[in-house]
């Protein structure tokens, strides 16, 4: 039996214990793009307001030992849910490095984290599944599509300096799967070096770990303008 497989056999049958994940959802943002005084991830997306879609599914995994929400105190009725899953809350930061280590300040018994999006309300089990697994094996995996525009680097007068190869390009989604103790030292060179990453695995990267990629869907869409929303109620129906 392949090594992934009997691993994950000996834990469904408790005969291995099963590494702790902890889930930081992420719903802090201010969704200024959609000009509504809600954030975005607390808009109705079909009968519920649309991050509950990513905390519910969360809660039904049986790999996820707890979730701490990152959101402002106003909005943290919402996830009163009758759930198994231990639920925290953390305040969110300035930028999203700060947020992530405000909730992982929160955890109480995660040896890994998987950092996923409010925004993004279509995940699916599989592919957290998916990108947990990796995460084990790896010590870090992010969910990625490949990407289907062709990406020119540009000069600060926007005249191309290349046309990247679209074949070696992926789009990084979340979640984003990561051993803790490894990104909170990633999190400390970003503070160190000054730089702001703009999702979780990069932080690791700055001390040279390899990140594990793992095919998602494209429906794993983050919601940011009034368009995105729109195709999030199309796929609704």
């Amino acid at each position: 039996m392949h090594t992934l497989a009997l691993f994950l056999s000996l834990i469904s049958k408790n005969m291995y214990p099963t590494p702790l994940i902890s889930a930081i959802l992420l719903a802090g943002g201010k969704g200024t793009r959609l000009k509504s005084a809600i954030p975005k991830q607390f808009l109705p997306l079909g009968s519920k307001p649309l991050a509950l879609h990513s905390f519910e599914l969360l809660a039904k995994s049986d790999l996820i030992t707890e979730i701490i929400v990152v959101c402002e105190s106003f909005y943290r009725h919402l996830f009163n849910s009758k759930t198994p899953v231990k639920i925290g809350f953390a305040n969110p930061g300035l930028r999203r490095q700060d947020s992530v280590s405000n909730g992982l300040a929160q955890i109480t018994k995660g040896s890994f984290v998987c950092i996923h999006d409010a925004a993004r309300p279509f995940l699916q089990l599989d592919d957290l599944k998916k990108v947990i697994e990796q995460a084990l094996i790896h010590k870090a995996a992010a969910l990625a599509i490949p990407a289907k525009n062709t990406i020119k680097e540009i000069d600060s007068t926007s005249f191309v300096r290349q046309t990247l190869n679209r074949e070696i390009l992926r789009e990084t989604l979340t979640p984003q799967v990561i051993l803790l103790d490894l990104l909170k030292k990633g999190l400390l060179e970003a503070e160190k070096k000054k730089i702001d990453v703009t999702d979780d695995v990069s932080a690791i990267e700055l001390m040279g770990h390899m990140v594990k990629l793992v095919s998602g869907k494209s429906s794993n869409i983050k919601i940011t303008s009034p368009e995105d929303l729109q195709l999030a109620q199309s796929f609704l129906k």
